[in-house]
């Protein structure tokens, strides 16, 4: 099982660098595993870009109905959010001091490693690095 990173995902549904090398790679996949709290990542990186009038708010609707139909019609695998996942971050975070990671990427870790994946594909190389150390397969789209 492979765990999306919305910064991963983001390029599945904007046009970012390394779109083009991320739409291959998902296409090749059977099923991806995103959690509940990439619904709210999502939603606000989508809000970001409406804010800074990179997207009109015609584009944010359109791209949201785009990721949600993805999710609805189970491209998108969508892991629920434990709450225990929330005490694994904050292990995380512990246990490896010397990636600087934020609250939501440990936690995404954590859910990821709850789930039980393999592996992870992400933009950031802070989480990638990270995940690495857990011993999870990385799939680094970073620019």
């Amino acid at each position: 099982m492979i765990y999306l990173d919305t910064s991963a995902l983001a390029k599945w549904y904007l046009n970012e660098c390394r779109s083009e090398e991320f739409a291959a790679w998902i296409g090749e996949q059977a099923t991806v595993w995103i959690s509940s709290l990439t619904r709210v990542e999502v939603r606000c990186l989508l809000s970001r870009r409406t804010r800074a009038r990179e997207l009109s708010p015609e584009q944010t609707g359109r791209v949201y109905a785009a990721f949600l139909d993805d999710v609805a019609q189970g491209f998108l695998a969508l892991r629920p959010f434990a709450d225990e996942s929330v005490e694994d971050a904050s292990r995380l975070i512990e246990l490896l001091p010397e990636h600087p990671l934020r609250t939501l990427d440990a936690l995404h870790l954590a859910i990821a490693r709850r789930a039980g994946a393999s592996g992870i594909a992400t933009a950031d190389r802070v989480m990638a690095a990270a995940a690495a150390a857990l011993g999870l397969d990385v799939v680094d789209f970073s620019c």
